[in-house]
């Protein structure tokens, strides 16, 4: 039997991320951008290249332990409630018990979770997933953040909420990596921009700059990829 041909689902991709912004990773379905992700957080491997992060190894425990990870569709014991969960995450970082309660309350409130705490995961909206979600990203303290559609199925409230502290984080110091199709967003919170198509990135650069005068990210955007088809 003849085998399938093999895709080529990210082709020579490269890109560098600067201590402190925000980096916004953005293209068509199929780009190649979840795919990415996953290689940079270390859940699937390129078949050639290097990721390197803080000088060292992706793979590195020291990395992982300085990175938190929000995936497109995140997953949770549904029978525990949003505290219990964040606790289990905090013990797989071996968090001190004092240290990590004080984090998990902070976190809470800060991602509008605090009021439903104690319910179980079950009982859950998609909004309350994803809060939940970026909540668990946090537990750790991440260096670098990295956001797989962070802001999907929040309602206009929730992602100003999610919007607002995500840029209290960047002015914090903190490293963000933003995978988005909501464009609006990613405007408003990226300092830089990657446009990826067909595994291939075809345009980076600040957003202020790589934009012309009188036209927003998502009309540029458009117009980029249907040069390309």
């Amino acid at each position: 039997m003849r085998a399938d041909k093999l895709l080529r689902v990210v082709d020579n991709l490269s890109f560098t991320l600067k201590k402190g912004e925000a980096y916004g990773l953005i293209g068509p379905n199929g780009a190649g951008k979840t795919t990415t992700v996953k290689m940079i957080v270390g859940l699937t491997s390129p078949d050639s290249g290097t990721i390197s992060i803080f000088n060292q190894s992706n793979t590195s425990l020291e990395v992982r332990q300085r990175i938190g990870f929000m995936p497109e569709n995140p997953a949770f014991y549904a029978y525990l409630s949003a505290q219990e969960f964040l606790w289990f995450v905090a013990r797989l970082f071996h968090i001190e018990k004092h240290e990590a309660k004080a984090r998990i309350s902070k976190i809470l409130k800060s991602v509008g979770l605090d009021q439903a705490a104690d319910r179980a995961i079950r009982g859950y909206s998609k909004g309350m997933k994803q809060r939940l979600g970026l909540a668990q990203a946090l537990v750790n303290q991440p260096d670098i953040l990295i956001l797989d559609e962070p802001l999907d199925g929040l309602d206009p409230l929730g992602r100003s909420d999610i919007k607002d502290y995500l840029l209290e984080m960047k002015k914090s110091g903190t490293t963000i990596l933003l995978s988005s199709h909501i464009l609006s967003d990613v405007e408003e919170i990226c300092d830089r921009i990657g446009i990826i198509h067909r595994g291939t990135l075809i345009e980076e650069g600040a957003i202020d700059v790589v934009i012309p005068k009188g036209m927003n990210l998502e009309e540029y955007f458009v117009k980029t990829i249907k040069s390309r088809k």
